[in-house]
């Protein structure tokens, strides 16, 4: 058997060992040299890092890899990056391609499938991409309004400080302070009341009875009234009465004529008046009325 010269053992060795290496390369890429993936192309505004050899994932599991990426220098609206998908991989028309980033800033893609499943897009077919619109990328939208606020911010927590620098400030929390013990002292007090209340309570349930008691004697002895009686008498009094008033106003007794007749009250009058004249000369000149002599009466 016919040996090769060192110089072709040499030179099999170096071809070997960059074969090797260029696999290697391509392994540790993350990319297979006699791949069955189907390609697809996504376009991009900005890839945001996104270089070959970034994963691509599909709801957290591993689906591919991204092959290529493809700048037009003379056409620079849209960058195209070439993706190797799975050959079991479908894609649903309506997919596109969002460039997120993990904690460590290790860039990769993820796909977000469409709603039909049934639409598939064909290998070769053109997706959009994008950045990833979650929670990092919400926060981002919201920096401007932040920086808007941040002036308000800046004066309330200046108002804040004016107002706990108030000595009046101080002043109202220790009078909160004070309200706080007066407030407890009259809780424990009510507590006192309350524990006597509950001491006197069945005193007071026994008197309440007691009254409850009494209560219905009362009822029972109303009860026991004979009220149509009771009623009858109030009727024959009330009778007797309008009898004497009917008396009264007419002209049949002295007392109603002295009530009614005013000609009988005028004499009254005027006999009274005489008789008053009467005992006022009386009084004045009794000698007129009565004449006592020891030695009889002398002639006038």
């Amino acid at each position: 058997m016919k040996k090769f010269s060192k110089e072709i053992q040499i030179a099999l060795v170096a071809i070997v060992g960059i074969v090797i290496l260029y696999f290697g390369l391509q392994f540790l890429k993350g990319l297979t040299v006699f791949s069955t993936d189907h390609n697809y192309y996504v376009k991009f505004k900005d890839i945001s890092g996104l270089s070959a050899s970034s994963p691509i994932y599909a709801n957290g599991y591993r689906v591919g890899v991204v092959e290529n990426i493809i700048y037009d220098y003379e056409n620079q609206s849209d960058i195209v990056a070439v993706i190797g998908l799975d050959k079991q991989m479908r894609m649903p028309k309506g997919s596109r391609a969002e460039i997120a980033s993990d904690l460590l800033g290790n860039i990769k893609l993820e796909l977000v499938l469409g709603p039909n499943p049934v639409d598939i897009l064909s290998p070769g077919d053109t997706i959009v991409g994008g950045p990833q619109q979650g929670a990092l990328a919400l926060a981002a939208g919201m920096v401007p309004q932040i920086e808007a606020m941040l002036p308000k911010l800046d004066s309330i927590l200046a108002s804040v400080n004016m107002l706990l620098a108030d000595p009046a400030l101080k002043n109202s929390l220790q009078h909160i302070d004070q309200i706080t013990g007066n407030l407890t002292t009259t809780t424990n007090e009510l507590n006192a009341m309350a524990s006597t209340l509950n001491k006197q309570m069945p005193s007071l349930v026994k008197n309440a009875d007691g009254m409850l008691a009494n209560a219905n004697d009362l009822t029972r002895n109303l009860n026991e009234l004979d009220l149509a009686a009771t009623m009858n008498k109030v009727n024959s009094t009330l009778q007797n009465v309008e009898q004497m008033t009917a008396k009264l106003n007419s002209n049949d007794g002295t007392l109603g004529l002295l009530m009614r007749d005013a000609e009988l009250y005028n004499n009254l009058n005027a006999t009274m008046m005489h008789a008053d004249s009467l005992m006022i000369d009386l009084k004045q000149h009794p000698k007129r009325y009565v004449h006592f002599s020891v030695f009889g009466k002398k002639d006038k």
